[in-house]
């Protein structure tokens, strides 16, 4: 069974960064996809960043530029670095993975693609 473990959330001022961690167990990042969801309140979860395995990395429009998403296979974790935060990215944050691909190569992202999540991670940003 996949766990998947976030942290890294916070408090911070508009400007400021953050970067979120998610550390798998079980799953080695090896095939599939990984990606970061968002979910604020009153508002659709949104889909962030999906690194797939082999393929290639997306980004919601709204945090191109700004977001990255990157792995460490050695530690066996999922990083999303956020920069330039605006108080429209305050949500929580989760990191979901997809072992055996499938729909999850489509873009944009489709949550129900996703079978692992994590339990968030709350990210709020002050103006």
């Amino acid at each position: 069974q996949v766990q998947l473990v976030e942290s890294g959330g916070g408090s911070v001022q508009a400007g400021g960064s953050l970067r979120l961690s998610c550390t798998a167990s079980v799953y080695t990042f090896s095939s599939g996809c990984m990606a970061w969801f968002r979910h604020a309140p009153g508002k659709e979860r949104e889909g962030v960043a999906r690194m797939a395995i082999p393929g290639t990395i997306r980004y919601a429009d709204s945090v191109k530029g700004r977001f990255s998403i990157s792995k460490d296979n050695a530690k066996n974790t999922l990083y999303l670095q956020m920069d330039n935060l605006k108080p429209e990215d305050s949500a929580m944050y989760y990191c979901a993975a997809e072992p055996a691909g499938g729909r999850c190569y489509l873009w944009p992202l489709e949550a129900g693609t996703f079978h692992y999540w994590g339990q968030g991670t709350q990210v709020t940003v002050s103006s």
